[in-house]
């Protein structure tokens, strides 16, 4: 079986101090990870990151463990600065999600988009 890729939205966040742009791409995939399973791939700025069953699990592991019910991925945002970021989360629950959290030197606030995992989260 082949990889069917599905766009969930593609959206850009705009930075008017110095007209730069975040584009953001979000696509349902048929199979990724190890165990070729469905998932989400967000795309922006050059990095690709999958939320594949296993690396959820893991994730879920460790917020749990550390009492919260969502956790950000530090490692896979960007955090150069306080007053432009985009930071990608694992939100627990009983439909897992991710969110993503997108802010430029020009907004107020961040942008706040969130999207449903196509597998469970089951605790062990």
């Amino acid at each position: 079986m082949t990889n069917t890729k599905t766009m969930l939205e593609s959206f850009e966040v705009k930075d008017l101090e110095d007209n730069s742009v975040i584009r953001f791409h979000v696509e349902h995939c048929t199979e990724v990870g190890n165990e070729g399973k469905p998932g989400v791939q967000v795309h922006y700025m050059g990095n690709i990151v999958c939320f594949e069953p296993l690396m959820a699990a893991r994730l879920a592991y460790q917020a749990r463990k550390a009492g919260k019910t969502e956790l950000l991925l530090e490692d896979r945002s960007w955090l150069a600065h306080q007053d432009q970021f985009v930071k990608l989360f694992l939100v627990l629950g009983n439909e897992p999600q991710v969110r993503i959290e997108a802010k430029t030197r020009s907004r107020s606030k961040p942008v706040v988009k969130t999207y449903a995992l196509p597998f469970s989260l089951d605790e062990e």
